[in-house]
């Protein structure tokens, strides 16, 4: 009776929209996307691979942003609310999944918009890296942040940790190192200089009240001469971390706090049982190249002592979604037809040097680890608006696609989550932080979520 329902509404709504848009992936992007095409008109399909909207924005951000957080529920809450737009959770899309991307193209929506972000950690390759103590920064963060089916697994994470990386990521993972675990050291591994790092200044307040500046002064001091040799002013970078310590966290660990620049890793050392022994790294000069300070291995190697390693180097996407694939992510249009800001959203075989037409890129699925939830939002409004563009001078498919696609979910094996089940969901959880007498509450499991939804009986393994 509900299937039949939501069939019948589709029908009449369509009648009266100008025409159909799938839109996967429910992020930051793919939510204000969502919004900006439904108001212009288009009844927009929302598919999530996730039960809860949000994507990072939800299993991301650090527990203890939880005004953040709740700010931002708030606003998807009533993104989700906006006419013409129907959310399908729980539903995955890919090379043989609940639904593949060919499927989807031939129902007839008149354009999709891929916004999965990119959802897979990206690699180096390097000997040791399947060790015991080597992460990769999604596996802390998404178990920190209760993300299922990562919630409550146990990491062997030992007292002297190196992290590869200094994103926004870097900052999140030192944070649940030094005010969390409190270990003994934390060392934070830069392939380039202090005036190339990409985190910004408020994320490193978290962490700066640990530095070890006397160790700092020692690092900044050493590359000064080849600074000043590609024209870069030392005090300048010397200032990007001074600068944080006025407003720093209070600090409430011992945790020494490192930082070596100018160093990448070869290899990751094995103690002879499996397990993490260190890291070796090429020492690095800088080169301009195109403008740009580039590293370049001097031929030098030095070992670190560790026994945990996390790689915050950024992510990948799915290469089994159905799209090709050029180094790490989507292939883009180089010459594209619709372009924002210059920008392309257009999705593109590489082989035969042709756009996949109507499909389109936002957020992370067009450029990894590109930035955080601001960034997130006005990539997905202007990939939005490239779709529009499209749409504007294509004519409607008329193929109610929307009515194939509630057909096609009825058949999973299932549940699929819509946004009256989310109203149910966050009810369940309020209540339950209630009962607690906990500020929040989240269920950590599928199963769990699809219980108090009363969408499945609980399974412990879901």
């Amino acid at each position: 009776m509900h299937l039949g329902f939501m069939i019948c509404y589709n029908v009449a709504h369509m009648d009266s929209t100008r025409g159909e848009v799938a839109v996967i992936g429910a992020g930051p992007a793919g939510l204000f996307a969502a919004r900006e095409i439904s108001q212009a008109g288009y009844h927009v399909s929302l598919l999530n691979r996730d039960i809860k909207p949000g994507g990072l924005a939800e299993y991301g951000i650090y527990p203890d942003k939880k005004k953040m957080k709740d700010g931002l529920r708030g606003q998807f809450k009533q993104l989700l609310s906006t006419p013409n737009l129907a959310y399908y959770g729980n539903v995955s899309i890919g090379e043989g999944r609940d639904l593949e991307l060919h499927e989807l193209v031939d129902a007839g929506f008149d354009a999709i918009l891929i916004s999965i972000g990119a959802q897979y950690n990206r690699t180096l390759g390097l000997p040791g890296e399947d060790l015991v103590g080597v992460y990769h920064a999604n596996d802390l963060v998404y178990t920190f942040t209760g993300m299922p089916p990562f919630a409550g697994r146990q990491l062997e994470i030992g007292k002297n940790a190196v992290v590869i990386g200094v994103g926004n990521v870097m900052t999140d993972i030192s944070c649940y190192l030094i005010r969390e675990l409190k270990t003994d050291s934390v060392t934070v591994v830069a392939r380039r200089g202090p005036l190339e790092v990409k985190f910004e200044k408020k994320e490193f307040e978290r962490i700066a009240a640990n530095l070890d500046l006397d160790d700092l002064d020692l690092q900044l001091k050493e590359i000064e001469p080849l600074m000043r040799s590609l024209g870069q002013d030392p005090g300048m970078g010397r200032d990007i971390f001074y600068s944080c310590l006025p407003k720093a966290d209070p600090k409430i660990s011992d945790t020494h706090f490192y930082l070596r620049f100018l160093a990448s890793p070869t290899r990751f050392i094995n103690d002879g049982s499996g397990r993490l022994a260190g890291v070796e790294l090429a020492r690095n000069t800088l080169q301009v190249q195109g403008g740009e300070a580039k590293a370049v291995a001097t031929g030098e190697n030095f070992v670190i002592n560790a026994d945990t390693v996390v790689l915050a180097i950024g992510n990948r996407v799915d290469e089994n979604f159905g799209l090709p694939v050029v180094r790490s992510e989507f292939a883009r249009n180089p010459e594209p037809q619709y372009p924002v800001e210059d920008i392309s959203y257009e999705a593109y075989d590489p082989q035969t040097k042709q756009p996949l037409p109507g499909i389109f890129l936002g957020g992370w699925a067009r450029k990894a680890s590109d930035g955080l939830v601001g960034k997130a939002r006005k990539d997905g409004v202007n990939s939005a608006r490239a779709v529009l563009q499209y749409l504007q001078n294509n004519e409607p498919k008329n193929q109610k696609s929307s009515d194939w696609l509630e057909l096609k979910l009825m058949h999973l094996a299932h549940p699929v989550v819509r946004m009256e089940d989310l109203a149910v969901l966050q009810m369940k959880e309020e209540e339950k932080a209630v009962e607690l007498g906990t500020v929040d509450y989240l269920f950590t499991s599928n199963g769990q979520m699809l219980a108090a939804m009363g969408l499945a009986e609980e399974n412990p393994l879901q």
